[in-house]
């Protein structure tokens, strides 16, 4: 069961990892295109990044959680 959990946290990780590089793509393309600085782009990725990391930490914190539940059980 905790295997389940930690294989979905993994699935969970990798798309929001994925919706990441999507949005860095995304912002590339503004600054190729000259609808934005690459100063606007270096603050674009950092916040981006920022939310990324507190997601991935969340996801950690409710994969130790669940696993705790499990083997309590």
């Amino acid at each position: 069961m905790t295997k389940l959990v930690r294989t979905e946290g993994e699935n969970a990780k990798v798309a929001i990892r994925n919706l990441r590089r999507d949005a860095n793509e995304s912002v590339k393309k503004l600054v190729k295109d000259k609808l934005a600085s690459e100063d606007d782009q270096k603050r674009a990725e950092a916040d981006i990044q920022k939310v990324t990391d507190k997601h991935i930490v969340d996801i950690d914190k409710l994969i130790a959680s669940k696993e705790q539940e499990i083997m309590a059980v």
